[in-house]
């Protein structure tokens, strides 16, 4: 089966390679299926880009490939086919880089998708394996400096003597990853953090926070988790992790570094990033800009009427301290979805009286369920026993555009709620308003298009269900000097009050760092046109100015959960890296501004 199967994509390989050395793009266009969609990161368009359908894809290659000169286009380990589709890894070429990705083709033998990624530019390899540095020079000479000599001096002049390339502002999980692997291309760059050490964002946050992905979906780039991590790593420990990696992959890490504000000019294409350090301001002057704040940058806390009048604590959940401050007391927390239920369960465990406000509806996905029928083909230990790595994991799922993603992912989710009925059912009757996404698709397209509206159910839903959180359901009306009244007249008695209400856009980090006029500019961070709730059309088929060259020239947004913070960082740092050394970069199918927050 295995040799049908090589002999078919080898086949279709051989009639792209020779359409494309032809400069036919047409002909390379026919040999897709009528609804298809080749998804391309960096090695033809210097962009994360989707085309959809003949039409597009003859488009892109008619403005690409007198610059890209693609060629070598051969599989890459067996194929196979199932159901009618027949789908293999790819290896090809390109003037500037070599490139890897997968294909499908269909019954008729026509593409029905192919991902192309570049993971390295050529002549800017990374220095690894056989081409590894030696660390030591084996002679003697006068004035040879040691590794630790040569460290202490690039940290003392790095952003003094001798500017960065790049700057990272935001020293995360996002901003740690991609410096490192800015760090293995040779990239002169300095990570700017405001918290003393690396991790503290997560220390930072309340003490019962530990991540609800499983381990094999969360590695850092380089130096994945050890055997014996824990499936679901509570926040500190991640937070060691970090600042471990931080030392070990020699990063230029600013802690207790704030960012006062960015300007670029366009005549030099460089910004000026005044930052205040040590008590002093350091003017840094990077070609290229990365905020890498995060989702949860800016918290996004409403103007409810009578908030200045409470006589209790009221804070954001990104400011919550932990339970254990408040036992006995009347808790109310507004939201409903993640670190809506992680503080309510906190709470109730250190023995205050807890109430929910759901404001809309939530989805739920028990976490168990979610690991066995949503991410164990791809992220699990059966995964690993079956030949899947992180890296291949990644790219199977990169191998699935987003315009279909809902319609694989609806049937998941179905199952799940057949398999879990009793505690919806529970849940239901407790008066919680569930939904599984606007279509049915459930959790991971919800985080795709808005990036809120679900909780991965660690326990705190049966704490629900069984009405030890209580629940309470509707929009707040005001805040009182003693807790909260609802639009329906309820008044819920609170002597704290958490505001669970979420973050802004990515980019409202952009209007305070660098104008209003920028982020506007720029436009909306996150989302892909899905026209649903919170993610407004038209359809743009990729999350909108991640990981890619956005309207503002030198600006660039990085973050994500773990998994896409691994896996993206290396398509960003390669096109920052041929800036830096001055490889042509023709941006195809730079994104409009339909959106500007």
């Amino acid at each position: 089966m295995a040799s049908t199967a090589n002999d078919t994509i080898n086949e279709w390989l051989a009639k792209l390679n020779a359409a494309l050395a032809n400069n036919d793009s047409q002909q390379a266009a026919e040999l897709f299926a009528p609804e298809s969609y080749w998804r391309d990161f960096v090695s033809f368009t210097w962009n994360l880009k989707t085309m959809e359908g003949r039409m597009e894809i003859a488009e892109m290659l008619d403005a690409t490939l007198e610059s890209v000169q693609p060629a070598n286009w051969t599989l890459d380990g067996d194929a196979s086919e199932a159901d009618g589709i027949t789908e293999g890894w790819i290896k090809f070429e390109t003037a500037t880089s070599r490139g890897e990705g997968h294909l499908r083709l269909n019954a008729d033998g026509q593409a029905w998708t192919l991902l192309t990624t570049a993971y390295e530019l050529k002549g800017h390899e990374e220095a690894k394996g056989p081409t590894r540095p030696r660390g030591v020079e084996h002679d003697s000479h006068r004035g040879r400096k040691t590794w630790l000599e040569q460290k202490q001096q690039e940290e003392a002049e790095l952003g003094y003597k001798h500017q960065p390339y790049c700057v990272i502002i935001g020293g995360g999980q996002g901003g740690i990853g991609l410096g490192a692997r800015l760090k293995q291309l040779g990239v002169p760059t300095i990570i700017v953090e405001k918290n003393p050490r690396p991790g503290d964002s997560w220390r930072n946050r309340y003490k019962s926070l530990c991540l609800h992905d499983p381990v094999w979906y969360d590695h850092m780039p380089y130096l994945p988790y050890p055997d014996h991590w824990p499936v679901f790593a509570p926040k500190d420990k991640i937070g060691d992790w970090l600042e471990m990696y931080t030392k070990v992959m020699e990063l230029n890490y600013w802690s207790s570094t704030v960012c006062k504000k960015a300007e670029y000019d366009e005549a030099s294409g460089e910004w000026t990033v005044e930052v205040e350090r040590d008590g002093k301001t350091v003017v840094l002057k990077p070609k290229q800009l990365v905020l890498a704040t995060g989702m949860s940058a800016v918290p996004n806390i409403p103007d409810i009427p009578g908030m200045d009048s409470f006589k209790g604590d009221i804070h954001h959940s990104s400011k919550h301290p932990g339970g254990d401050k408040y036992a006995g007391k009347k808790a109310v927390v507004i939201g409903s979805n993640n670190s809506a239920h992680d503080i309510c369960a906190d709470l109730w465990e250190h023995g205050a009286d807890v109430t929910m406000v759901q404001r809309s509806s939530t989805h739920i996905a028990r976490s168990e369920t979610l690991m066995e029928l949503a991410l164990g083909g791809l992220y699990s230990e059966q995964a690993v026993a079956n030949g899947v790595t992180t890296h291949k994991a990644d790219m199977i799922f990169a191998s699935l555009p987003y315009r279909i993603l809902p319609g694989l992912q609806v049937p998941v989710y179905a199952a799940m709620k057949e398999r879990d009925k009793d505690l919806y059912d529970r849940l239901e009757k407790a008066g919680f308003m569930l939904d599984f996404g606007e279509d049915g698709s459930g959790l991971f397209c919800k985080y795709l298009r808005r990036g809120s509206g679900y909780y991965i159910d660690v326990g705190a839903s049966e704490l629900i269900a069984n009405g030890d959180i209580k629940l309470k359901t509707g929009q707040t009306e005001c805040i009182t000097e003693t807790g909260v009244m609802l639009a329906d007249g309820t008044e819920i008695a609170a002597d704290v009050i958490v505001l669970a209400t979420g973050y802004s856009s990515m980019n409202g980090w952009a209007a305070q760092l660098i104008s209003p006029a920028v982020a506007d500019k720029v436009g909306k961070v996150w989302g892909m046109g899905s026209d649903t709730t919170k993610d407004p059309g038209p359809w743009e088929g990729e999350l909108r100015n991640m990981w890619k060259p956005t309207q503002q020239p030198g600006l660039w947004f990085h973050g994500g959960n773990l998994h896409q913070s691994r896996h993206y960082s290396s398509y960003l740092s390669l096109q920052l890296k041929a800036r830096m050394e001055n490889i042509p970069t023709p941006v195809y199918g730079l994104q409009e501004v339909y959106h500007t927050s």
